[in-house]
């Protein structure tokens, strides 16, 4: 026997509720399978619950088109920025810098490798220390490292982080209005299950197939167990080699 399921997403909570609400605008009150309390609790609830819906997915939509942009911002800035530590530890492995110099970009004097640059906290941190570093080290009249040189990094650098504040600005909104929609969900499923007990109770003294067709008008869901759905295949194949 096939049972009942409540909606498990938004789209389909939705659609319940606007099947409930047309047939409690359709059908005058004395003929409407549920109460006018709960037809008048999905009139007022559907609306803000449908703009929630779009907020999120407009939010989300947002954030996803703009983070291939960020992703590409970053990865240039993560490209200029580790060129210009290569370009660095090879001027002191040829011995033209000290490997003292080092310091002064906060790197370990004799750490050859380039510092983890995965995360977008180290290539901000690490960003910020390579430049402070080396304009600290132009202020002592030392020859400037190029190609590439410490303007163009700074320039890929405060790109990414002016990308980073925006993403993180567009990952608050879509959270910001995820939240929104969430505080809503367990009032449509209220709402829902309370229209859907009214309405099988309406119709509990007729037989269970004509029980549930009816239900089915007013957006009751029912499903077939699989056990079940596979005999009624089975069922309907037997009939096809019959006939």
């Amino acid at each position: 026997m096939p049972y009942r399921r409540l909606p498990n997403t938004d789209v389909a909570r939705l659609r319940a509720l606007k099947t409930a609400y047309k047939k409690g605008k359709d059908l005058p009150p004395f003929k409407l399978a549920f109460s006018q309390s709960s037809f008048t609790k999905a009139q007022l609830f559907i609306d803000s619950f449908e703009k929630a819906m779009a907020t999120y997915k407009a939010a989300y939509t947002v954030q996803i088109d703009k983070s291939q942009d960020y992703n590409n911002v970053m990865r240039k800035a993560k490209l200029y920025l580790s060129h210009f530590i290569q370009v660095l530890n090879m001027a002191i492995a040829r011995g033209e810098m000290s490997p003292e110099i080092r310091k002064v970009y906060s790197m370990d004097v004799d750490e050859r490798k380039l510092p983890s640059l995965n995360s977008e906290k180290e290539l901000i941190d690490w960003g910020k220390l390579i430049i402070d570093g080396e304009t600290s080290r132009m202020r002592m009249g030392q020859t400037a490292v190029t190609n590439p040189n410490i303007a163009l990094v700074k320039v890929r650098y405060e790109n990414f982080v002016e990308a980073y504040n925006h993403q993180k600005i567009l990952q608050q909104n879509t959270q910001r209005a995820l939240n929104d929609l969430n505080s809503l969900r367990d009032r449509a499923d209220e709402i829902i299950l309370s229209i859907w007990n009214e309405v099988e109770a309406s119709f509990k003294d007729l037989p269970d197939d004509e029980r549930r067709e009816r239900a089915r008008e007013y957006g009751v869901v029912y499903v077939y167990r699989k056990n079940e759905l596979k005999g009624l295949q089975m069922l309907e194949r037997g009939l096809g080699d019959f006939l």
